[in-house]
């Protein structure tokens, strides 16, 4: 998506451009849903219904639409730009952070994402719209397992029903050259075992494995756990390693001692990409453990974690930290062609 307003787009598509701009801006999601709901109601009808409503003024008729979203519409076939979407487009629409642009531009798709599934804020068709508008090839759907039950993880039977829709979703967006992958981010468990079954972890295209509980864990047990992780043959991404929070709503943490040097040399022995998590409170991994994974020869994944649409557009925040660190785009899994990447994850 670009970033300038020029002539008005129709009122489905600038219901989403705002709620975009929004998820962008990392806005609170209460803000975001007003917009997604009202182009969801919209999306049914025709132009001339549309129109028709808003000359008699009963947009607010339909469900999902409020006064805020109806005075958008009025202004779309007015043949306007609302004023609601200009002032976002100032404010959100320009470049997220200076550097980068080069290795954004190499990424091929984004291995981490979730949906409205677990804990992401939109559907799983938009979030695959929303990454075909970016330009990617591909996006990995990873929403989390079963044991993060805060987060709505998915039993084996969910992420079966899930599967299909993936299925469904491939199916409906035809041979447009751009694919919806099927992962998971799975839990880390205090054994260092993984949080889903071995035959659906099989299933899958792509898996991020992440530690989300017991981040105090003492530094050797800690540094056992996640070895034991990178070492079962199911891992391709070892996700937000450190787990620290450094700004945000959900407040600050430390990241989790374990021994870099030991972790990151068995993801070099094992081909486990180090993902560089996009995300503006996570930066993870800090600088330090970013360059001594670089100089160990690790692989990385550059991913935005995105839990909306919009936040798709943080992986520009990874893309410049890599480029600040030095690190090979080649070395960066996800600027390879979707086959290459899922023969690696095949492995």
């Amino acid at each position: 998506m670009n970033s300038g307003v020029s002539t008005p787009q129709g009122p489905v598509a600038t219901l989403r451009r705002i709620a975009f701009l929004l998820e962008r801006g990392r806005e609170d999601s209460y803000k975001v849903r007003a917009f997604r709901t009202a182009a969801a109601s919209l999306l049914p009808l025709g132009d001339d219904e549309i129109a028709a409503r808003a000359a008699a003024g009963t947009l607010t008729e339909l469900a999902g639409v409020g006064a805020s979203t109806a005075k958008v519409v009025a202004q779309v076939v007015a043949g306007e730009v609302p004023e609601r979407l200009a002032r976002l487009e100032e404010e959100y629409g320009g470049p997220l952070v200076r550097g980068g642009e080069a290795l954004r531009a190499a990424l091929r798709g984004d291995l981490h994402s979730h949906s409205d599934w677990s804990d992401g804020g939109s559907p799983i068709e938009e979030m695959a719209f929303t990454a075909i508008e970016l330009g990617h090839d591909y996006l990995v759907l990873t929403d989390h397992s079963p044991r993060l039950t805060v987060a709505h993880g998915l039993s084996a039977d969910r992420l079966q029903r899930q599967l299909a829709v993936v299925d469904a979703v491939n199916e409906h967006l035809g041979s447009n050259g751009f694919r919806l992958l099927k992962g998971i981010e799975v839990d880390i468990l205090d054994d260092g075992s993984l949080d889903q079954t071995d035959q659906m972890l099989g299933s899958l295209d792509l898996r991020v494995a992440s530690v989300h509980s017991k981040l105090k864990m003492d530094a050797a047990d800690m540094t056992r756990r996640m070895v034991a992780a990178i070492e079962n043959p199911f891992t391709n991404v070892l996700g937000h390693c450190t787990g620290r929070l450094i700004t945000g709503n959900r407040g600050t943490r430390p990241g989790s001692r374990f021994d870099a040097r030991a972790v990151f040399e068995a993801a070099a022995e094992h081909g486990v990409a180090i993902e560089i998590n996009s995300r503006p409170e996570r930066r993870d991994p800090p600088t330090k453990l970013l360059e001594q994974a670089r100089d160990i020869g690790c692989l990385f994944s550059i991913d935005s974690d995105a839990h909306a649409p919009g936040q798709l557009d943080f992986q520009v925040y990874g893309c410049e930290r890599a480029e600040a660190a030095g690190i090979d785009a080649d070395r960066i899994v996800n600027t390879w062609p979707r086959e290459r990447l899922l023969e690696w994850a095949r492995r």
